[in-house]
């Protein structure tokens, strides 16, 4: 909808942006052919998880912070448990830590399946929704959710269910899945595989507009493997720190216009996290048959352009069955299922790579275990000012589209990030003020 001001201005307002968790709206002033604001205003309530985890005890975390998100629980639950572990002065076994990244593939599966087919296809094939895209394109959406249920079901046998995983707790889990469990659920995971790397050449075909963001890139990188569970962190301008100090790096404000924090990196300009970042800076880690479809599609080793990543989602989506399908092959029954976590005095600090990117957890511990403060920074506090960074440079990029191909055109900016403003609802405001 748009309608002209008394004093010359134009307002621009799209009442409903389907396709994104949350409740928000963009504020966009434009004159003189230059965007003079821009705002992603969150109005969502805050939630005040960081506050009511204090008082609780060390090992509760996994369940309650699982709760913050019903699309990436498990993120919550291991980047909680490392805190917490570290805290307490636990390393669990790397076996441990095997079933813990097979648990977390099969939520990058679900996530990056719903994301590509469900929420970010329909921009490059010019539907409002999936539901419209089914009616001419059904074997596109039909294959999405195989392949998401394919995550789902992964979730459900090592975490007990798909959403808010029961299995979870500090020191590892309650119960492993035995060998012919796991065996049973391989035949699917193999044929996803196969799906997803069709899934790569497919959206490798969109069209993309021309856009390459100038931003540091941050991602974890572990000492082996493609960061999902663990790692220390590093960005493309070179710097490198462990999880231990970011608070000394990753600097969080309030901003006037959002009920979200926003984040920046040493206090500087933006940082980028999510899956553009880790495959910039974890290429080579990625597994061959990953690698290789990215190159056949031209990826390349890097990847700047924020449209384009669905193809760098679909890549991440492969390797997620390929990596499940390694740990799976390896695995033996008679492991135990967790560690003693005893409680003491202290501060611990986690982190993991959640679909959307670095989640990083804080915790201070008294002797008795009871939780004294809490710091939770997502991936969508810390790509908030990226975003209306690229909504910036768009609007005075494109400023010759009209209002409903601008309006969106910044919708789609918006859902390259596949940000999760609430994890629930799905509808944000845009307005457009020209002069």
């Amino acid at each position: 909808m748009s309608h002209k001001l008394t004093d010359g201005g134009q307002v621009m307002h799209v009442g409903t942006l389907s396709r994104v968790e949350g409740e928000g709206a963009m504020h966009i002033e434009y004159s003189g052919g230059r965007a003079t604001k821009v705002e992603l205003r969150i109005y969502e309530p805050p939630r005040f998880y960081e506050a009511f985890l204090r008082g609780r005890a060390w090992t509760e975390p996994p369940d309650i912070t699982a709760r913050i998100c019903g699309i990436c629980p498990v993120a919550y639950q291991m980047s909680s448990c490392g805190a917490i572990e570290d805290a307490c002065g636990v390393t669990v076994p790397e076996a441990i830590g095997l079933m813990r990244r097979l648990l977390y593939c099969g939520e990058w599966i679900e996530s990056h399946a719903l994301h590509i087919f469900l929420l970010h296809a329909p921009d490059f094939l010019g539907y409002d929704g999936a539901i419209e895209m089914a009616a001419d394109h059904p074997t596109v959406v039909e294959r999405g959710l195989r392949l998401k249920k394919a995550g789902n079901d992964l979730m459900d046998l090592v975490g007990g269910r798909s959403v808010h995983p029961i299995n979870v707790r500090i020191g590892g889990f309650y119960k492993m899945p035995s060998v012919a469990e796991l065996r049973r659920i391989r035949p699917v995971l193999e044929r996803a595989r196969d799906e997803a790397i069709e899934t790569v050449r497919l959206v490798a075909g969109f069209d993309f507009p021309e856009m390459e963001q100038p931003y540091e890139y941050l991602s974890l990188r572990p000492a082996a493997g493609y960061p999902i569970e663990s790692g220390s962190v590093v960005t493309t301008a070179g710097k490198a720190f462990a999880v231990q100090d970011f608070t000394a790096h990753i600097q969080e404000q309030h901003v006037e216009w959002s009920n979200a924090l926003h984040a920046t990196l040493d206090g500087e300009s933006p940082y980028v996290v999510g899956p553009l970042a880790r495959y910039t800076l974890n290429f080579d880690r990625l597994s061959p048959i990953a690698q290789d479809i990215a190159r056949e599609v031209g990826l390349g080793t890097t990847c700047r352009n924020p449209f384009r990543s669905i193809i760098v989602r679909a890549v991440e989506l492969v390797y997620a069955y390929d990596e499940a399908i390694r740990i799976i092959d390896g695995w033996r029954d008679g492991v135990a299922p967790a560690v003693p976590v005893p409680p003491r005095a202290g501060e611990g600090f986690g982190a993991s790579e959640a679909p959307r990117g670095v989640l990083f957890h804080r915790y201070v511990l008294d002797p008795a275990g009871i939780i004294t403060d809490a710091q939770i920074v997502p991936p969508t506090s810390q790509n908030q000012p990226s975003i209306e960074a690229d909504l910036r440079t768009m609007v005075q990029t494109w400023s010759d589209l009209d209002d409903h191909a601008l309006s969106h055109r910044c919708e789609h900016a918006i859902r390259n990030y596949d940000p999760c403003i609430s994890c629930a609802t799905h509808f944000l405001d845009l307005t457009v003020k020209r002069s």
